[in-house]
């Protein structure tokens, strides 16, 4: 596959995806857009893409199909692909359900081409949706023991929260950005209502985190509007 050309409900910052690593994703979550293409070959590491021009200037999501730093993901496999990625004068985005597994490598990262975020839907932990993955809690928890990269938390798929909870934790690991997104794959999920993602944002703009939306939040904002204009009517 190569470099891949970000569009779709990938992040407008990021202008490229590559996938060295292939395969069913341990963590399992119910609503991983991956599971639209089927059942996955078990996880393997793909010796093609480490022929890739990965360019320069680039922001480049690595592993945007399945987590690099889950269980299951080989120490060897890892540390090859973040040393090649660093070979190209680009930023990287590595991204992960398992900040605990991923503060062993940050040593082969370098600082000023990496950001690393984690994914943090909610505080709440719905077993039933976030298959193998650690809990809510225990990612805040590893990743706010990280220092000196910059961070960011993708909050995707939004579910409910509770607010003051919710916002303490992600102030607490100091994000740069926090990227808020719905359930693209309309698993119907316990999502929050609108005026609490609205009373959310409020806090990271006290704290003066910057909040980026991902393109499906429309979805949700649109049915706000909806609601808006039904009450007018009253």
């Amino acid at each position: 596959m190569g470099l891949i050309k970000s569009k779709g409900n990938m992040y407008e910052f990021i202008t490229h995806q590559w996938n060295p690593i292939k395969g069913r994703c341990w963590h399992d979550c119910s609503y991983c857009y991956m599971k639209k293409w089927g059942e996955q070959k078990p996880i393997r590491l793909d010796e093609k893409e480490f022929k890739t021009n990965l360019g320069s200037g680039n922001f480049i999501f690595i592993c945007s199909g399945c987590d690099l730093f889950a269980d299951g993901v080989k120490r060897e496999w890892i540390i090859k692909t973040i040393k090649y990625a660093n070979s190209f004068d680009n930023k990287y985005l590595y991204q992960t359900k398992n900040p605990f597994r991923m503060t062993n490598y940050l040593e082969f990262m370098e600082r000023k081409k990496s950001v690393i975020c984690i994914t943090l839907e909610t505080n709440k932990y719905y077993e039933e949706y976030m298959g193998n993955c650690p809990t809510p809690f225990k990612r805040y928890k590893a990743f706010r023991q990280i220092k000196g990269f910059k961070k960011y938390i993708t909050i995707e798929p939004i579910m409910d929260f509770d607010l003051e909870i919710f916002a303490d934790w992600i102030e607490l690991c100091k994000p740069v950005q926090v990227n808020i997104g719905a359930d693209s794959m309309r698993n119907n999920l316990p999502e929050p209502s609108y005026d609490k993602v609205l009373d959310l944002e409020e806090e990271f703009i006290k704290s003066g985190i910057k909040t980026h939306h991902k393109k499906n939040t429309k979805r949700l904002f649109k049915l706000l509007y909806e609601e808006i204009e039904k009450y007018k009517h009253l």
